[in-house]
């Protein structure tokens, strides 16, 4: 599908790329650059790609695709070490899970010629590092394109295409409305994980012992969340400010009538909460993005939901 794939970074989401474009034959040759040495070394050791480069205007010089796989908060400026390397007809694209901020950075240092189409696949896990991918992470997962002006429409079909190979299922929709649906889908849940998860650490009257003792509930489920890349949430939330209050707004809203309920003993309003809410459960299921078996499926060997 290409003849070089360029990956800025081989985080989870880049090895995970690697993978497949091995297992599928999707690039000739997969050049891999990042910005640490010892990283750079355990991904040669993994066999992750072909050549691997400290400096990332090595690697992209001659790709057709070159993936940008940092966190969001470092994209301007990794974009603007390798730009003049570019390739004319190259396809950039990236996989952070904010847009409207990536696209800002990113754009101005992208010279004439490049075909520019931001990505996002809506897959992870809590892991991190080059030892993390794996080739299934992207299998029966949505990954969404945000194309920018002037949109290549071939451009667009072949990096669907490339998705699809590695199992996606591919959706486009414009950066403004990515960074709205994931603020709830993703953003703010991940923010409520991290925030239970240290109140609860703090309370003086749960002990650190007693917290991790009883975690086969609830709480454990937020831990797996909140064990999530610290330097990739933290960008996250920077750069996708205006949407996360917004949904935050509204999230403070809802829970301030469900205190009442609860203050003012008023079942029905809960019970019909809870009935709405077990619905979207079940639609999660039937759109095949989890599994009903009993605990989430754990000890079958399943990898967990993805935090994407």
């Amino acid at each position: 599908m290409f003849e070089r794939l360029a990956l800025v970074g081989i985080g989870l989401i880049g090895s995970s790329i690697a993978l497949n474009a091995k297992a599928h034959r999707l690039a000739r040759h997969v050049a891999i650059t990042t910005r640490r040495q010892s990283t750079l070394d355990r991904a040669a050791e993994l066999g992750l790609g072909d050549s691997y480069h400290m400096e990332a205007a090595d690697a992209v010089r001659g790709a057709d695709l070159v993936i940008l796989c940092v966190p969001v908060g470092s994209s301007g400026a990794v974009t603007a070490e390798f730009a003049d390397a570019l390739s004319p007809g190259a396809i950039v694209s990236d996989v952070g899970s904010v847009k409207g901020s990536v696209i800002a950075q990113m754009r101005p240092h992208l010279p004439p010629g490049v075909h520019f189409v931001p990505a996002h696949p809506l897959a992870g896990t809590e892991h991190s590092g080059p030892d993390a991918g794996f080739e299934a992470l992207f299998r029966n997962r949505w990954c969404i394109l945000t194309p920018v002006e002037p949109i290549d429409e071939a451009a667009v079909a072949k990096l669907r295409a490339f998705w699809e190979a590695c199992g996606s299922n591919v959706e486009v929709m414009t950066p403004e409305h990515h960074d709205l649906v994931l603020a709830i889908v993703s953003h703010v849940p991940h923010l409520i994980a991290y925030n239970i998860v240290g109140t609860a650490a703090d309370l003086e009257t749960v002990t650190q012992s007693e917290v991790v003792k009883f975690s086969a509930s609830g709480f454990r489920d937020f831990t797996r969340i909140a064990a999530s890349d610290p330097t990739m949430w933290r960008d996250v939330f920077l750069h996708n400010r205006e949407a996360v209050l917004e949904m935050l707004g509204r999230f403070s809203e809802d829970l301030a009538s469900l205190q009442r309920a609860i203050r003012w003993g008023d079942g029905e309003a809960l019970f019909d909460l809870f009935t709405r809410t077990r619905a979207i459960r079940r639609g999660v299921i039937e759109a095949g993005q989890d599994t009903a078996k009993p605990d989430f499926g754990r000890g079958t060997g399943d990898p967990a939901p993805g935090a994407g």
